[in-house]
């Protein structure tokens, strides 16, 4: 949908952040998914002082069969400022995503999708910006309301704003601390659910996530011993 769109999507100042923020939010449509993804995709970004590395995982769906990944490195243009995370890390995100091989049928990101102030956490970002289903798989809450899911893996507890049901308090291992699931676009939250428990293998947080943030993560130390 916004494929065509300038480089003004993407600001350097909190003001005129918020505004695109407000404005692409009401292009969020959350809905079942058509059909059963074949491809998954995790995204994350670390930095090295004002450096970001961006990676994109690809798994096949549902076996996480690891396919591919891709690496972007680039300047950071935008400053860390809560709420704002997708400013300062989607562009990389991106054109990481972009990288693959394969385009992916729905993107987990480490981060909110609809759960946020204005509704437009990094994952209903970008989605809005690709028009591709994403999902908001974060490890702690930015807005909301919710009761502690019971103690196993699967059980998940709805997150509420406003009498609204933006997401869900996720527990993805057996008396570990939950994730916060939110649709981000293109998806519902019944089959955001579905794909990040089906995403999972022994660890807190979706295969794919945790091995683009390993891939990030590596990357960065590599650019940080080689800085002067």
């Amino acid at each position: 949908m916004m494929r065509g769109r300038s480089k003004s999507l993407w600001p350097r100042d909190t003001e005129s952040a918020r505004s695109i923020q407000e404005a692409l939010a009401g292009h969020v449509s959350l809905q079942p998914l058509k059909r059963s993804p074949r491809t998954i995709a995790g995204v994350d970004a670390c930095f090295v002082h004002e450096n970001i590395v961006a990676a994109a995982s690809l798994f096949s769906y549902p076996d996480l069969e690891h396919l591919d990944d891709a690496i972007i490195k680039e300047k950071a243009r935008f400053p860390y400022v809560p709420g704002f995370l997708s400013f300062r890390e989607g562009p990389a995100i991106i054109r990481a995503l972009k990288k693959l091989q394969i385009q992916p049928d729905v993107v987990l990101f480490d981060g909110q999708g609809i759960a946020h102030p204005r509704g437009l956490g990094i994952a209903s970002h970008v989605g809005v910006m690709l028009d591709i289903p994403t999902i908001g798989c974060a490890k702690s809450r930015l807005v909301g309301e919710f009761s502690e899911p019971g103690p196993f893996k699967g059980d998940w507890s709805p997150l509420y704003c406003q009498g609204r049901i933006i997401g869900a308090v996720l527990r993805t291992r057996n008396r570990v601390r939950p994730l916060f699931i939110s649709p981000g676009h293109r998806i519902d939250l019944r089959y955001s659910i579905t794909i990040v428990l089906q995403a999972l293998s022994s660890y807190r947080l979706p295969e794919p996530i945790r091995c683009a943030d390993h891939i990030a993560r590596m990357e960065a130390q590599k650019e940080a011993h080689h800085e002067p």
